[in-house]
């Protein structure tokens, strides 16, 4: 069941008006029973085909940035030109599968603890999440 009124809250406090569009919005984002990751398109496209509304790219574009803002979404930057957003917001890590440009959560158990040496003085680490990037070895397919 989609409960309106916690997307009209979350609205609301990412400082948005909660209109048809970004309810439609929040219902692709949260009605989900598992996390996922996306990027803005890949959300316009979920958008169109599960909910059957379209939805212009800038409205999406500035409800995600404001839900990110907000911390109910975490940006996951590939490269410089390539950011991935994830509705897990809790500190684990990622596989980035180059050959499909897919996201893979990986867990904080399945990599052994980091060890930093190096800190930048007068900061301290809040956290360390890492990213994992993996493509076809092409010398195993011959």
């Amino acid at each position: 069941m989609i409960n309106t009124n916690i997307y009209i809250e979350k609205l609301r406090k990412s400082g948005l008006r909660p209109t048809k569009q970004r309810l439609k919005i929040c219902e692709a984002l949260f009605s989900t029973e598992h996390t996922f990751h996306f990027t803005i398109n890949d959300l316009v496209k979920i958008i169109e085909a599960k909910l059957s509304e379209k939805i212009s790219l800038a409205t999406v574009y500035n409800t995600v940035h404001a839900f990110k803002k907000k911390g109910y979404l975490k940006e996951i930057l590939v490269n410089s030109d390539k950011s991935y957003f994830d509705t897990n917001t809790t500190q684990h890590h990622h596989f980035f599968d180059e050959d499909t440009n897919e996201l893979i959560d990986c867990g904080n158990e399945e990599i052994d603890s980091i060890n930093i040496k190096n800190n930048i003085t007068g900061k301290k680490i809040k956290s360390v999440e890492v990213m994992i990037k993996v493509a076809t070895d092409n010398q195993t397919q011959n």
